[in-house]
């Protein structure tokens, strides 16, 4: 009976070190993150949740003015330097502030820690305190008499309803869903 027990620690022991020799071989098989092909958003919306295709958007020309996909940062905004970011008004934020990189697929594909921050790191919902910031981000819109608090559905909607109407005054015949059109995105479950 011992013999049997010696030789299972053994086997097991050897299995625990072929395994990490695996990943240690082949970092790209434990470090790589891909983005996600869908995105559910607003899981507590009164209007139902959104089911946002994030792989369509990446891959296909989705940009504002539909010419190439949008790049990362489009969206992403904190994920570039604040060198960079700070051309893009209103968005002026890079997370972590002495950001040096600026989010690519390929980048993200040898730094799963590329992105940085998530959007509802910043952008929470009225009444909570963001996780990276002291108060929920506050802009002045082009147009706007007062500052936004750009909480998380203020945010979800200025950068998916601006960017759909831009695409709306592009292509007028487009069936993609605008700024007017709600229940294009969002679904009851």
């Amino acid at each position: 009976m011992k013999i049997l027990t010696v030789f299972a620690a053994l086997l097991f022991t050897i299995a625990l070190a072929l395994s990490a020799s695996t990943v240690a071989l082949n970092p790209s098989a434990a470090q790589t993150k891909t983005p996600p092909e869908t995105i559910v958003l607003a899981k507590d919306a009164k209007l139902g949740q959104v089911a946002f295709n994030h792989a369509k958007h990446f891959t296909e020309n989705r940009s504002a003015d539909l010419s190439k996909p949008p790049a990362c940062v489009d969206c992403h905004h904190a994920a570039q330097p604040a060198t960079e970011a700070a051309k893009h008004p209103p968005h002026k934020t890079a997370w972590p502030a002495d950001r040096t990189t600026t989010l690519t697929l390929d980048l993200l594909e040898k730094d799963p820690n590329a992105l940085g921050a998530k959007c509802t790191d910043c952008h929470v919902r009225t009444g909570e305190k963001p996780k990276l910031l002291p108060e929920i981000p506050s802009v002045k819109l082009e147009g706007g008499a007062e500052p936004t608090v750009m909480t998380n559905q203020q945010a979800f909607h200025h950068a998916c309803g601006d960017c759909h109407d831009a695409v709306a005054k592009v292509k007028p015949d487009s069936t993609g869903p605008t700024s007017k059109k709600c229940t294009t995105c969002h679904k009851k479950t």
